[in-house]
């Protein structure tokens, strides 16, 4: 199968203009077989509980009555079931989950959207792709800004956009490189298979389910037509000056060299998102002076420092090497540091009478090793640490807390933090590498 799939990827990247006719039959017994065995067991369940155990005790009947079901057209999946996760702004973010078997055929068509579409993305476009994470997308947006002409930085925001993902212009530009009526009709029962919020089946007739298996794709495919094709082929060319966007999902930073041209694509980009139904959400995007010259021209307009901004949990700013060179650099934005802080006083405070202290520390130091690895970057050295701190505080003060006879007075957490050390805060992630 993986044969099938790099072929369809090398044709893909060949004939730029294939339009594929068919693939529906790429989703048999042997590729589902495949995504169960990658699907991870400890996942949240659907609307009909099924685990990964349950359908495995009749694996190879599940399997061929799903076969059946996609082949006489008769499959239909489930509503997937909202479940809110908090945001470190104390609002909560929904997410879609399918039922098992939905998300084997789900895995199923991912593979096979990717392996058409890897060809077809751009290169500035960084989320959910394969071999490319936040950090990618981090050290190209850092060479930008450190090589390129850029003064002006657009932090554009999309309000709702999985929420909003318009399901015409979706199945619009899915034809543009699908010609199978099958794949086709399959991603149109996804996205209108409906969702369960609070115990109430309600319908879906824009977006797609954040949290879902194939909506990463989806919703790249959407960006792809409406946002990158169009700054490519239009912002690009028939600006002046340098221009250059960085995209992670639906979050994305847009640099330029002139003002002019900066503010005119904030007014571009409001209606070409609109074309799309989506929106720039205002209160969250903003056009700052940002580059090797920003922090002079502030300070000549009696401001103190160059303003910063915020993409994928780190707050960029303006600053200088040792040796005096412009540079970029970033830290933990305040935000995430309170939110990932506050998530850990929950944690601790809930499970501090339940847990074994060695179980609590043992937890503890994965999560910090967690966080070590995704905001252990350059020059972020001094937030992390600041993280370690705070996490220390947090054990004493919720492990203290505990029932008078197991309390845990701070000379006994002393000596048990000298035996049992949590890791030190450590960088994994060079930016110019």
């Amino acid at each position: 199968m993986e044969t099938k799939l790099i072929k369809i990827a090398e044709i893909a990247r060949q004939k730029t203009k294939e339009k594929f006719t068919s693939l529906y039959h790429y989703i048999n017994k042997e590729m589902l077989l495949k995504c169960h065995k990658q699907l991870l067991g400890n996942k949240a369940t659907g609307i009909d509980d099924v685990t990964k155990q349950e359908y495995s005790k009749e694996l190879d009947n599940n399997i061929e009555n799903l076969i059946v079901k996609l082949r006489n057209h008769s499959y239909k999946p489930q509503a997937v079931k909202r479940v809110y996760i908090p945001k470190g702004d104390g609002k909560t973010r929904p997410l879609g989950i399918p039922s098992y078997e939905d998300k084997l055929v789900q895995m199923a068509l991912n593979k096979i959207l990717q392996s058409i579409y890897e060809a077809e993305f751009k290169d500035f476009s960084y989320g959910f792709r394969p071999k490319r994470n936040c950090h990618s997308a981090i050290k190209a947006l850092n060479k930008v800004i450190e090589n390129g002409r850029i003064n002006y930085v657009v932090d554009a925001d999309i309000k709702g956009f999985f929420n909003n993902v318009n399901h015409e212009w979706m199945i619009k530009f899915l034809e543009v490189r699908i010609g199978d009526p099958n794949i086709i009709s399959l991603v149109k029962k996804f996205l209108k298979a409906g969702l369960m919020d609070n115990g109430i089946i309600k319908t879906t007739e824009i977006g797609t389910p954040q949290g879902s298996i194939v909506s990463p794709t989806l919703a790249n495919i959407y960006l792809h037509y409406s946002l990158d094709l169009w700054f490519e082929k239009v912002i690009k060319r028939n600006f002046r000056g340098q221009s250059e966007i960085t995209r992670y999902a639906d979050d994305f930073v847009c640099c330029f060299q002139y003002e002019s041209e900066a503010r005119q694509f904030c007014r571009l980009l409001v209606s070409r998102l609109n074309k799309f139904n989506l929106e720039v959400e205002r209160t969250k995007s903003k056009l700052i002076l940002f580059g090797r010259f920003a922090e002079e021209i502030r300070k000549s307009r009696g401001f103190k420092n160059a303003e910063t901004f915020d993409f994928l949990g780190f707050t960029h700013y303006c600053a200088k090497s040792k040796r005096g060179y412009f540079r970029v650099k970033r830290k933990t934005s305040k935000k995430k540091f309170k939110a990932k802080i506050k998530d850990f006083n929950q944690w601790i405070k809930s499970v501090r009478n339940k847990l074994h202290i060695g179980d609590v520390f043992k937890l503890t130091k994965q999560k910090l090793i967690g966080h070590y690895q995704y905001y252990g970057i350059t020059d972020n050295s001094y937030m992390i640490g600041q993280f370690c701190l705070e996490i220390k505080k947090a054990l004493f003060k919720w492990l203290n807390r505990r029932s008078q006879r197991r309390s845990f007075d701070l000379e006994k957490f002393k000596m048990y933090m000298k035996y049992n050390p949590l890791p030190k805060p450590k960088m994994n992630v060079n930016v110019y590498r």
